[in-house]
């Protein structure tokens, strides 16, 4: 019984391998493979076009499968019927066949029953370039992008005519520009065709984007040579001039290097040929004694070249004969002079535009550096222009509001929301520690500057450590939501960050809404009154001492939110007010103490100095603020009330 059900098995196996044999033999990708057979088996580079095109035209599935497989050497003929497998290790000597079409394996074969097909380089090139193209007209446009991606990180020749291949039949339009660019790009460096490279390279002479620099520069790639006279039918860059564009020693070094003048002997090779040549306590008819001197040598020298036993010395005046009997020039490795030219004019007016550009985005790096320094700043210019409280710790009320934002961000995951919950909350706190500070210290020390300096120098320190005490010392994460990552890109130089953005427009905001509070509230009536005159305002029914306290609770609210804004990019630490409040104060007397306008312009200046000299010396940001600085100094002689004056008791009127 037990042999009559392994018989059954067997055959039930046999049936099954069988159909399955049938199916792979009935495939249609199979069916197609067998046309082809002969140009597959004797592939060569002239004879696979016809299986390639069949192939893709059949828009059969397994076709990228197969081709891959192909390429790799990873196609297998069994030679029995000529059916075509891929095909694994299943053993010493044999392997499991496994179907092209379902990928389902089949059997298994000796390993003498089959054979690899190995395709030479230039069969695998063709077969590469069609699996490009393959890619590049799939119907999925996100498969499409990838192959484009894949090309743009490692362009080849083969490469191009996919790529035109499949601009004809390409529908989605942001899919054709990057297409376009791309076979342009490609045409440049690999297009027979000289007058098509010409229109492509022109075409770029506006684009800004680094793969086009990097295309064009080849181009100009020179090689240095030497020759009796300037070579015919040649590109030259450019014809040198020994002692000029290239020095002396190196022209007379390119010539021995080529074999057109004798090398120069040196005073090693001098010393060791008089040593060998030594007879006699005499050299060349010099005694040894008298070698000491470089006169002597030569001499001795000169008499052994005379008798011939050595090459002659090079002179001084040998050396400029034979520099003045060949010519040193630059030769471009790109044979055709209008391609040359038309990449150096591209080159040139790319560069034109890249400097362009560069001024721009080192104008909105300033821009964006101003807008921290007013949004830190203005606070300051509040209590110090219109109380003019010089407050030493008004840095530490920014790091108190970067730190309430930290601390809501750990009770609300929601960046977004903890945002917005973050920057009305930093300035309650910070407004009602400026409230306090105001009422049990600053209150008592009006009109005594140096008292009100240490005093709130003190306060600035004792607060770091009391954040310290409870944070660590350890840099905290304020993270910015979802939406302000990344940057806003407008070209390959061009690019500022979405949160600097954020902090410019919100230091627009509170520019706006300052000057609404001055100028159109009762509070701004009243503290502007305090500022012209507060005796005055006082006799008006007005409290100074009131206004003094709300004014500089509202300066050190703004500090606060000054703090989540900077927080948001720079670490927060307990350090961090500190890093801020000199600039703060430099951009306050610049701009003009206690005027809001006067505190834009200082921000504004101060930031666009700070970047245009970090722009000269870009390693060294600290050279930069010493040099910053220095220009502030010397700014402060010249006008010592700032770019805006401001009348009142701030300026000590």
């Amino acid at each position: 019984m037990k042999h009559f059900i392994n018989i059954g098995l067997r055959a039930a196996l046999f049936w099954l391998l069988s159909m399955l044999a049938v199916q792979a033999q009935d495939s249609a990708i199979q069916t197609l493979m067998q046309d082809n057979r002969a140009a597959i088996e004797k592939a060569s580079r002239s004879t696979i076009d016809g299986v390639i095109e069949a192939l893709l035209a059949s828009n059969l599935p397994e076709t990228r499968s197969v081709l891959r497989a192909w390429r790799d050497k990873e196609l297998w003929q069994r030679k029995s019927d000529g059916l075509f497998f891929f095909a694994e290790p299943a053993g010493a000597d044999s392997f499991r066949l496994i179907d092209i079409a379902t990928g389902q394996p089949v059997g298994e074969i000796g390993k003498s029953e089959i054979d690899q097909l190995k395709p030479n380089s230039g069969v695998r090139s063709v077969i590469a370039t069609a699996l490009v193209r393959y890619q590049l007209t799939d119907p999925d446009p996100a498969k499409r992008a990838e192959g484009l991606t894949a090309i743009e990180r490692g362009p080849e020749e083969s490469h191009l005519e996919a790529l035109r291949g499949s601009l004809v039949d390409e529908t989605d339009p942001g899919l054709k520009a990057r297409k376009q660019r791309l076979e342009r790009l490609l045409t440049i460096s690999y297009d027979t065709d000289n007058a098509a490279r010409v229109a492509a390279i022109e075409s770029f002479a506006t684009d800004l984007g680094v793969d086009a620099r990097g295309a064009l520069n080849p181009l100009l790639a020179t090689t240095r040579k030497v020759a009796p006279t300037l070579p015919e039918d040649t590109n030259i860059a450019a014809t040198l001039k020994p002692g000029g564009a290239i020095s002396r020693a190196d022209a007379y070094a390119m010539l021995v290097d080529a074999g057109l003048a004798p090398a120069r002997v040196t005073a090693a090779q001098k010393k060791d040929v008089l040593i060998a040549n030594l007879k006699d306590g005499m050299v060349g008819g010099v005694p040894v004694a008298a070698l000491s001197s470089e006169e002597e040598r030569s001499r001795a020298y000169a008499a052994l070249a005379a008798e011939g036993t050595v090459p002659p010395e090079v002179t001084e005046d040998d050396i400029d004969a034979a520099l003045k009997a060949h010519v040193f020039f630059d030769q471009y490795t790109e044979t055709d002079p209008a391609i040359t030219d038309a990449a150096r004019k591209a080159l040139r007016s790319i560069a034109t535009r890249v400097g362009f550009n560069q001024v721009l985005d080192l104008s909105l790096d300033g821009l964006s550096l101003a807008s921290i320094y007013f949004l830190a700043a203005i606070g300051l210019a509040i209590t110090f222009g219109v109380m003019g409280v010089i407050n030493m710790a008004h840095g530490e009320f920014i790091m108190m509001g970067a730190y309430t934002g930290y601390v809501v961000q750990q009770l609300i995951p929601n960046y977004t929301v903890s945002i917005i919950v973050a920057l009305p909350l930093a300035f309650a706190v910070t407004f009602a520690a400026g409230v306090a500070m105001e009422r049990l210290v600053i209150r008592w020390l009006y009109n005594r500057p140096l008292e009100t300096l240490l005093a709130t120098f003190g306060i600035s320190i004792a607060l770091q450590q009391v954040v310290k005490n409870i944070f660590g010392t350890q840099a905290r994460p304020l993270t910015s939501p979802g939406w302000l990552d990344g940057s806003l890109v407008l070209n390959d130089v061009v690019a500022i960050s979405y949160i600097r953005i954020a902090i410019f427009v919100l230091g627009v905001i509170f520019l706006f809404l300052l000057l609404f509070i001055l100028n159109k509230t009762r509070l701004g009536l009243e503290v502007r009154a305090v500022t012209q005159n507060p005796r005055m305002a006082s006799s008006m029914g007005i409290n100074p001492d009131r206004i003094n306290m709300l004014t500089f609770g509202l300066g050190s609210g703004i500090a606060g939110i000054a703090g989540v804004a900077i927080g948001l990019y720079a670490k927060v630490t307990s350090e961090l007010g500190a890093d801020y409040i000199v600039q703060s104060f430099m951009t306050v007397v610049v701009g003009g103490v206690g005027n809001i306008w006067g505190t834009l312009l200082g921000a504004a200046m101060i930031g666009f100095v700070q970047k245009g000299i970090e722009w000269f010396n870009p390693s060294n940001t600290l050279a930069a603020q010493t040099y910053m600085i220095i220009f502030i100094i010397i700014f402060i002689q010249f006008r010592p009330k700032g770019i805006i004056a401001l009348k009142g008791r701030a300026a000590g009127d």
